[in-house]
């Protein structure tokens, strides 16, 4: 059976490091400014999403850390985690 996921299509099943460095790649390509238009916004899609699958992952990892840190002093304390409101990923 052939996979949904498409070429371009990060799976939300990859790692942090490689969407990370997937989406470093992307970027450089595009900081080039070589590609024609509709390469360039097949790059960018393909960022977004990968950016998306960055964000998800680093969620999980919060919400793993508020819980540790909860079990291990056994009470409920949840601190913010400072991240800068302008970063995907």
């Amino acid at each position: 059976m052939p996979s949904k996921q498409s070429k371009g299509n990060p799976a939300p099943d990859v790692c942090f490091e490689d969407a990370l460095g997937k989406l470093e790649l992307l970027v450089k390509e595009l900081e080039k400014g070589e590609l024609p238009l509709e390469d360039a916004l097949e790059k960018f899609a393909e960022g977004v999403k990968l950016s998306q699958v960055c964000l998800a992952k680093l969620s999980a990892a919060e919400q793993k850390i508020d819980k540790i840190l909860r079990e291990e002093k056994g009470v409920i304390v949840e601190y913010p985690l400072e991240i800068g409101e302008g970063s995907q990923c």
